[in-house]
């Protein structure tokens, strides 16, 4: 494990010396950049902290299924990334995770940009391209948690994606093949199982004076793996919390299909967004489980969600005046409701339904605290509730 860290260490200490020693413009905008002078060469370097504190309480027969939980604190992301371009063409990017103490993959990848016909070709470990939920980075959600709307599939995956935007960008679309790998990566053990997944999306009404857009998407994902089990398992909108929900390990599964449709809708300090995803699970017997969420948020203090395309949704938010430089930040609130349901036929994996309600304050562009109040209802078992805080950086 030292000697893992020390090599990060120098991989992001020794380019800032080598490029510095050849003309390579050192610059901060979000991250560490380097750019060589003819801008053949790209490097960027940041990480991201987020340190949360939760305090928890539920229903006694909640506790008498799950058992007791504990109030505590998690280092809940702690990351480390480089990317960059190579002859203004190839691009990369390498992200490790360090939360629990174990190093994982995140994103490890290669593309190949603007290439004919296909557009922009990606290879490696990567999101594939499904769920809005998802596709935001959590450095830039609404919420300190996503729902159990995200748990019918991992986020990401080892393989190869197709993806582009067109028509000035009303268009987007991406294709995916990918395997079932493990957090570095790999699947040495493939035979033929693989995943296929898609997403088409669309994006209109586009008004840069008032500062709006409507954005609509619908995805697809035929899943397999060697073993021809299936199972979702998911907790309210709390890290810590125990895991309310789970269809348990289903067997004699051919495969499972994912429907994906997704919505959202910004104009200046407001945004809504909404998806529906429904599961289909082909086997001996069908099963169809659903989940959808809804939410709203607003910008008391003026400023807007950035759209950064269709493959990454929102993106991070500069306040109009930083903390501390005359200013206060900026402050935004926000209201979601999610609903999954993971009953059907003898399957009784459990429904429950959840309301989640936030504040967050933007320091500046790379700083925030969040706090959430979460409530959730476990169809027939009883309720829980949630106090969240996040201290947040990103760089």
């Amino acid at each position: 494990m030292s000697r893992i860290k020390y090599l990060l260490i120098a991989a992001l200490v020794l380019p800032t010396v080598l490029f510095s020693q050849n003309e390579f413009k050192p610059s901060w905008s979000g991250a560490f950049r380097l750019e060589s002078p003819d801008k053949n060469f790209k490097l960027k370097f940041g990480g991201r902290i987020h340190y949360d504190y939760t305090w928890m309480n539920q229903d006694e027969a909640l506790a008498n299924e799950f058992g007791d939980f504990t109030n505590g604190t998690e280092l809940r992301r702690v990351r480390f990334y480089h990317s960059g371009t190579a002859y203004r063409n190839i691009g990369y990017k390498l992200q490790l995770e360090f939360a629990g103490g174990e190093i994982a993959y995140k994103d490890v990848f290669i593309e190949f940009k603007k290439l004919p016909v296909f557009g922009n070709v990606r290879v490696g470990q990567m999101k594939e391209p499904f769920r809005l939920e998802v596709l935001v980075s959590s450095n830039d959600m609404t919420f300190i948690e996503r729902t159990a709307y995200t748990e019918f599939a991992g986020d990401r995956n080892s393989g190869i994606l197709v993806h582009n935007q067109v028509l000035n960008g009303a268009l987007g679309y991406q294709l995916g093949v990918f395997r079932n790998a493990d957090a570095f990566g790999n699947d040495k053990n493939a035979k033929d199982a693989y995943n296929v997944t898609g997403r088409v999306s669309t994006e209109f009404l586009k008004n840069e004076e008032k500062n709006s857009m409507v954005h609509l998407a619908v995805g697809f994902s035929n899943r397999n793996n060697n073993e021809n089990e299936y199972k979702v398992s998911g907790r309210t909108a709390v890290h810590l919390a125990p895991k309310y929900l789970s269809t348990g390990t289903l067997t004699n599964v051919d495969n499972v299909q994912l429907i994906n449709l997704e919505g959202a809708y910004y104009a200046g300090p407001l945004s809504i967004q909404t998806e529906y995803l429904m599961a289909k699970v082909n086997g001996g017997t069908e099963l169809n489980f659903s989940s959808y969420y809804g939410q709203v948020s607003y910008f008391l203090t003026g400023e807007s969600r950035p759209w950064n395309g269709s493959y990454a949704g929102f993106g991070g938010i500069k306040p109009n005046k930083n903390f501390g430089e005359n200013g206060g930040g900026a402050w935004e609130i926000g209201l979601r409701f999610s609903s999954t349901d993971l009953n059907d036929r003898v399957i009784l994996g459990g429904k429950m339904t959840e309301w989640t309600a936030g504040v967050n304050w933007y320091l500046n562009p790379a700083s925030r605290i969040q706090l959430n109040y979460v409530l959730a209802d476990v169809d027939g078992l009883g309720k829980a509730s949630a106090v969240v805080t996040r201290f947040h950086i990103a760089f």
